[in-house]
C-alpha cells in the first residue's frame, strides 16, 4: 500500500468516537454521530478531567478594573526615638523643650494587570446543525472558556507567569522564610515527627510576623495529605494523622479553631531540587490577594456566515502584602 500525500492545507484528524461510527463523516464541531437503532447515546455532556481550588486558597482584589494596567499596594514603616533614651519610652518633662516625633516611610510595590483574551466563533450552519441535534455549539464552546481562563487564573495564582517572570502564591520570591523540613520523608516519619515539622513551620512564622499571626491554612502536596488521612496515629489510636495533626497544631492551642490542612497539586515538586512542599499562610485579604477583573465580551459580530465573538479580562499577580505571614517547608 503506497503512502498517501496530503496537500499542505490537509491535515490527518483523529476522533475520540466509539467504533459505532461507522465511516469517516463524523462531524466533531457540532456532534453529528451515526447511531444505530439499538444504540442508546448518552446525551450528556462529558468534559475533561480538570481541578482548579484557587477561590478556595485566597481572596480576590476586585477594584481593579478593565482600563488598569497596574495593581499596586502600599507598606508603611514606622520609626521613633524615646525621649530621656534614644532606645526607652516617649517620656518628656513637665518644662521638655525638645519632644521626639514619628517618622513614617511608604514604599509601594506595583504589578501587572495583564490582558486575558480568547475569541468564539461558529458558523450559521454548524449553530443551525446543531440545534437542530439538541448539542449547542455556542453553549458548550463558552464552558471550554471558562474553563480555560479558570485554569489560567488558577495557575497563576499559585505559581505565577515564567513568561512575565512573575511568581505565585507557592513559589513566591518575596517569601524568605523557606528551608528543609526538620524531619521530612513523610512516608517513613512518626505522626510525632510530622506534627514536628508542621509545628516548627508555624512557630516560624508566628515569630517572623513579630508574635502578631499564626498561620490558620496549611496545604500539602497531594500524595502527602493523602498519606496523612490514611495513617492512623499508633495501632491503638482511632484518629488519622491528619486529625492529630489539626488538634494538636499551634494554630489550635493559640486560637482554638483546629489548622486548615487541605491538599494543593502544585506544591508537588515545588521545592528546592525538585522536592515536594508545604506552604502555611494566613487566607485574609490584607495578608495576601489576588487581583482580577471579570470577563467580559464584544457584541456579537458576523463575518459572512461566521458569528464571532471575544471575551476579555485582566490577571494580575498575587499581592504578598505581609512575606511574614507566608513560609515553605520543602522535603516533606
Amino acid at each position: 500500500m503506497s503512502n498517501l500525500i496530503l496537500p499542505r492545507h490537509i491535515k490527518r484528524a483523529q476522533t475520540r468516537d466509539s467504533l459505532q461510527t461507522f465511516d469517516a463523516r463524523t462531524i466533531d464541531s457540532t456532534g453529528a454521530f451515526l447511531v444505530g437503532e439499538l444504540e442508546r447515546l448518552d446525551q450528556t455532556m462529558h468534559g475533561p478531567l480538570a481541578s482548579v481550588t484557587w477561590g478556595r486558597d485566597i481572596q480576590l482584589r476586585e477594584d481593579v478594573s478593565i482600563a488598569d494596567e497596574t495593581s499596586s499596594f502600599t507598606n508603611s514603616t514606622f520609626a521613633s526615638v524615646g525621649g530621656t533614651s534614644t532606645t526607652g519610652k516617649a517620656w518628656i518633662g513637665k518644662d521638655s523643650t525638645s519632644i521626639a516625633s514619628m517618622a513614617l516611610d511608604i514604599g509601594k510595590t506595583p504589578k501587572p494587570l495583564t490582558l486575558w483574551g480568547m475569541e468564539l466563533s461558529w458558523t450559521l450552519p454548524e449553530l443551525a446543525s446543531a440545534m437542530q441535534l439538541g448539542r449547542p455549539v455556542d453553549s458548550q464552546k463558552f464552558t471550554g472558556l471558562q474553563l480555560k481562563h479558570n485554569m489560567d487564573v488558577d495557575e497563576q495564582v499559585y505559581i505565577g507567569d515564567t513568561e512575565l517572570g512573575e511568581t505565585g502564591m507557592t513559589n513566591s520570591s518575596v517569601v524568605t522564610n523557606v528551608s528543609n523540613a526538620i524531619t521530612g520523608n513523610w512516608g517513613t516519619a512518626t505522626a510525632d515527627q510530622i506534627l514536628a515539622d508542621v509545628n516548627d513551620l508555624l512557630n516560624s512564622v508566628w515569630s517572623a510576623s513579630g508574635f502578631a499571626v499564626c498561620p490558620a491554612e496549611l496545604r500539602l502536596p497531594p500524595v502527602q495529605f493523602s498519606q496523612l488521612v490514611s495513617r492512623k496515629v499508633s495501632d491503638a489510636g482511632n484518629i488519622s494523622v491528619i486529625e492529630y495533626l489539626r488538634i494538636n497544631s499551634l494554630t489550635n492551642s493559640l486560637t482554638g479553631r483546629p489548622l486548615n490542612i487541605q491538599p494543593l497539586k502544585w506544591l508537588t515538586g515545588r521545592g528546592a531540587s525538585s522536592t515536594n512542599r508545604m506552604m502555611a499562610y494566613t487566607n485574609e485579604k490584607d495578608r495576601i490577594r489576588f487581583p482580577l477583573v471579570p470577563l467580559q465580551r464584544t457584541p456579537l459580530e458576523y463575518r459572512g456566515i461566521r458569528q464571532i465573538t471575544t471575551y476579555y479580562g485582566r490577571l494580575g499577580v498575587v499581592e504578598v502584602v505581609y512575606p511574614e505571614t507566608i513560609g515553605y517547608r520543602d522535603g516533606i
